[in-house]
C-alpha cells in the first residue's frame, strides 16, 4: 500500500511518472479500446475528431459537426477539471494533489460501467449519446493527469507521440552504431527512453485486447476492475488528506 500511495503522491520521480503512466496506460487501452465495441469510434482521438469536424463543415453535414463538437469540448473540459483539482490542490498544499483526478475519473468510470447502457439512448444537443460524452471527458481527465504528474513527458490515452519518440530513439540507436559505439552514457539513456515509449505503447495495447475482450463478453461492467484500481491508487494520499480536506470543506460551506 505504501508503494501505491507513492504513485500519486505530490512529490514525484521519474520512475514514479513512469510506472503510474503505463497503469493509465493499460486503462486507456481498455477504455478506448473496449468502448469501441460498445460505441463505434474511439473517444481518445481527437485528432480524428478534429478533422471530422473540418469534414462537417466541407460536406455541410450538421451531425458530423456537432458529434466533432460534443467530444472535442467534453475532452476540453476534462483536462481543464484536472487542472483546476490540481491547481487547487497545490494551493492548499495538500497531498492528494494528483489523487483527486484520479478519484473523480474512478467515479465516472463506475458511473459509466453502470450505466453505460443507459446513457447510449440518452441523446445530447451534440448528436452523441451521453455515453461518448462521458468517455470523452474521462479520457480528457486522464490525459491531463499524466501530463501534470511528469511535466507533459508522459501522455497516456493516445500513442502518436509515444510511437513518434520511439522511431526517433530507434533512429538515434543506428546513428549511435556507427558515429559513437563506444559511448555508454548515450547508449544507457537511448536504451531508457526506448524502453519507456515501448512500454507505454505495449500497455496501452495490452489494455486495448483486454477492454475488447472484456466488453465483447461482459459489456460495460468490465469497466468497473479498472475503476477499482484507480480508486486504489487514489484513496491512500486523500485518506492522508482527510482531516485537511474536511476542513477545507466545513470552511467553503460558511
Amino acid at each position: 500500500m505504501r508503494r501505491i500511495r507513492y504513485l500519486t503522491n505530490r512529490h514525484r520521480a521519474p520512475s514514479t511518472n513512469i510506472a503510474l503512466g503505463l497503469l493509465l496506460a493499460f486503462n486507456a487501452g481498455a477504455m478506448n479500446a473496449g468502448g469501441f465495441m460498445v460505441l463505434h469510434m474511439y473517444t481518445s482521438h481527437m485528432s480524428g475528431f478534429a478533422s471530422q469536424f473540418a469534414d462537417g463543415l466541407t460536406l455541410k453535414d450538421r451531425e458530423l459537426v456537432l458529434s466533432a463538437i460534443g467530444a472535442i469540448l467534453s475532452f476540453l473540459l476534462g483536462a481543464a477539471a484536472c487542472a483546476i483539482l490540481v491547481g487547487w490542490s497545490r494551493k492548499h498544499k495538500l497531498y492528494s494533489v494528483y489523487a483527486l483526478p484520479l478519484m473523480l475519473e474512478a467515479l465516472l468510470m463506475l458511473l459509466f460501467g453502470l450505466m453505460g447502457s443507459v446513457m447510449l439512448a440518452w441523446a445530447t444537443p451534440f448528436a452523441l449519446p451521453l455515453a461518448v460524452i462521458l468517455l470523452s471527458f474521462i479520457m480528457g481527465l486522464q490525459n491531463a493527469v499524466g501530463s501534470k504528474t511528469s511535466g507533459g513527458s508522459v501522455r497516456t490515452t493516445h500513442m502518436t507521440g509515444n510511437i513518434t519518440d520511439l522511431g526517433m530513439e530507434i533512429g538515434k540507436l543506428f546513428f549511435l552504431v556507427r558515429s559513437d559505439p563506444g559511448s555508454t552514457a548515450q547508449w544507457a539513456q537511448n536504451l531508457k527512453r526506448m524502453k519507456t515509449h515501448a512500454g507505454l505503447v505495449g500497455m496501452f495495447i495490452s489494455g486495448g485486447i483486454s477492454g475488447a475482450i472484456g466488453f465483447k463478453h461482459a459489456g460495460f461492467i468490465c469497466v468497473l476492475p479498472l475503476a477499482a484500481l484507480l480508486l486504489l491508487l487514489s484513496i491512500p494520499p486523500i485518506v492522508r488528506d482527510a482531516k485537511a480536506l474536511g476542513t477545507l470543506i466545513f470552511d467553503a460551506q460558511l
